[in-house]
């Protein structure tokens, strides 16, 4: 059993939960959240509805624990309960998909950024043939990734093969035979992954894989594990595989996103809360009494529980946690990143001298009406030739640009309309998508060079939306231009074996295409400071790795994206994440230039730098300050 497992509450602690001990009913819910978030995020598949199914899972634990019968029984009956709410989880994504059938739904798209196998691999720093088991359980069937989360835990020694069988309402002798079948699938998906890995890989295998659009899937699993089985190039690659159950012993849970860790009980048993927020405490006064069975207590401590947090914010779990350790977080950030009696701080860590001033919500493209603003910007003091940001009008925006001290920009364009180039930094062209290849543009791309920025998330529907083969057939236009050309700037999965990028730099080398530098987007979806930095670091040596080629990093923050829009950090957060991220990213021979997305701040664009042409956020003062 691992150490997380054994962190599970005692009899004791539960009865004392039971019958209404607040402080015992926190710490209570506060050891479950390991166990709840990695049997719900791995069974959702890093959805991004992964937070609220926690956070109705825990809302559950706390409403019906007086009636829980037999205290010993709690780790059996938490469990059952986040199977039960995935469960209804699927259903009312099946009746959602179902009703939007015909649109572009977002229901059963896994969040990119919280795929699970790809945090199971980044965080805990997974190599070799457990990074492959983890990339191989992307390609189980839909119907196996709840069985898979239970499996796995069991395989880490976090939960029994009874307490599985009860979850599921199946008999042990039927768990071991769906068991059986699904590591069988994952047995052949390990051998298609490392198929797809190989360099020099399969001739043939290319063939096989020329209409798949690179995402892993239940039937592509099928049909490239049978050229697998029946290929001697690719059989001999899977001739050295570990059992999975020998890989799988002795790992750790997932850790907690996003501040989440701050709420676990300490080893004196009491719940560790970061510091500058407050811990909860029991109950004060001699009128204090228990909660009556049923109901919801509350803190009167003054501290933010992991109850309260649990139940009384009306939005995912996640998230509100962070947000109520955002300053902790900050805290040790700013303890770790500038020293307190350092005379070089940055100005952004103090307050700003007025509020930020509410503009108009930018669009991408800038207006055709707008104009130069008549005041002539102020030269900037460039600390970075690094530094960069994206741009798009708006009131100020020539003033601003000078003021973030970045030494280029751009604007998902090959010219920048209304706004002004400052001394000291300079403008970098994009051909943003297929339309723009024209030969005016070519020409207005070339009179801008030396570089040239191409197609812009392309694997997008509503951005560039390319096929490879014609970001492929296009490409000679584009060199023809004579600029230092990056390649195009996928959303996501830039070093995944098969992915759009790995296909297009494939395609590009046999056809010998020249791509100068690669070009990448990142957008974290853990706020907590030092995960995000590990992760974008992490992803940017994957890539390195991959292509062996210098790295533009052109759009870049701390968002969470969802069906229902974007999430983002507090300012704080974010300007913390901006320091240590620029400071690691300062670290990187390979990472030749960056850019911050963007420079605008409005209501919408929460990660902007400027609210107008000289107010800048406590986001913008951080960039100001970054080297």
């Amino acid at each position: 059993m691992s150490s997380a497992g054994r962190a599970l509450p005692d009899v004791g602690l539960v009865v004392a939960a039971r019958q209404g001990d607040q402080r015992a009913l926190d710490d209570v819910v506060a050891a479950s959240l390991p166990l709840v978030y990695n049997i719900v995020g791995r069974a959702l598949r890093g959805h991004a509805d992964v937070d609220d199914v926690v956070q109705e899972t825990l809302v559950r634990v706390i409403r019906y624990l007086p009636a829980l019968n037999d205290p010993a029984a709690y780790r059996s009956w938490l469990v059952a309960i986040a199977i039960r709410q995935v469960r209804d989880w699927e259903t009312r994504r099946r009746v959602a998909l179902n009703r939007d059938a015909g649109l572009d739904a977002i229901h059963n798209v896994p969040d990119p950024a919280s795929d699970f196998a790809g945090m199971t691999i980044l965080r805990l720093g997974l190599t070799d043939q457990r990074r492959e088991v983890a990339e191989a359980t992307r390609w189980l069937d839909p119907d196996d990734q709840e069985l898979l989360s239970l499996w796995w835990l069991e395989e880490t020694g976090e939960i029994t093969r009874n307490e599985v069988a009860d979850a599921l309402g199946l008999s042990p002798g039927h768990v071991a035979v769906r068991i059986h079948r699904m590591k069988e699938q994952i047995q052949s998906a390990r051998g298609v992954v490392r198929a797809l890995r190989a360099r020099p890989g399969c001739p043939d295998l290319g063939a096989v894989t020329a209409e798949w659009d690179g995402t892993p899937s239940s039937l592509w699993r099928k049909r490239l594990a049978r050229h697998v089985r029946d290929c001697a190039f690719c059989g001999r690659l899977g001739s050295a595989l570990l059992p999975i159950d020998r890989l799988l012993a002795g790992m750790p849970l997932l850790p907690l996103p996003a501040g989440l860790d701050a709420y676990l009980p300490s080893a004196a048993g009491t719940t560790a809360v970061a510091p500058t927020v407050a811990p909860p405490g029991p109950t004060a006064g001699p009128a204090a009494g228990p909660t009556p069975p049923g109901a919801v207590p509350t803190d009167t401590s003054g501290g933010p529980s992991v109850v309260d947090l649990a139940v009384n914010r009306p939005r995912g779990l996640v998230p509100s946690l962070a947000a109520g350790v955002a300053a902790a977080v900050l805290a040790i950030t700013m303890a770790v990143v500038i020293l307190p009696d350092d005379p070089s701080a940055p100005s952004w860590a103090a307050p700003p001298s007025a509020a930020p001033t509410a503009v108009a919500t930018p669009s991408v493209a800038s207006s055709p009406s707008a104009r130069p603003s008549s005041k002539a910007p102020v030269a900037p003091a460039v600390s970075s030739a690094r530094k960069g940001v994206g741009v798009w009008n708006f009131a100020g925006a020539s003033q601003a640009l000078a003021n973030s001290r970045a030494s280029w920009y751009y604007t998902w364009g090959t010219q920048h309309p209304g706004i002004s180039t400052p001394r000291g930094a300079t403008f970098v062209p994009m051909i943003r998508s297929a339309e723009n290849v024209t030969a005016a543009e070519l020409a207005r791309a070339k009179a801008a060079g030396p570089y040239l920025l191409t197609f812009n998330e392309p694997d997008l529907p509503e951005q560039a939306n390319m096929t490879v083969e014609q970001a492929l057939d296009l490409w000679p236009q584009l060199m023809a231009t004579g600029s230092k050309l990056g390649s195009p700037a996928v959303a996501w999965g830039a070093p995944d074996p098969q992915g759009w990028l790995d296909r297009f730099m494939t395609g590009a080398q046999a056809r010998g295409h020249r791509v100068d530098f690669i070009t990448l987007h990142w957008f974290g979806a853990d706020f907590t400071t030092a995960t995000a930095v590990a992760q974008l670091r992490q992803y940017l040596q994957a890539v390195h790795q991959r292509y062996r080629k210098p790295i533009w990093l052109t759009e870049f923050a701390l968002i969470r994206f969802d069906g229902g829009g974007s999430q983002f950090p507090g300012q704080q957060q974010q300007a913390a994440f901006l320091t240590a991220a620029t400071a690691m990213l300062g670290q990187l021979p390979y990472l030749h230039r960056y850019a911050w997305f963007g420079l605008p701040a409005t209501d919408k664009d929460r990660s902007g730098l400027f609210s107008d042409g000289t107010e800048a956020t406590v986001v913008g003062r951080a960039f100001q300050a970054a080297r």
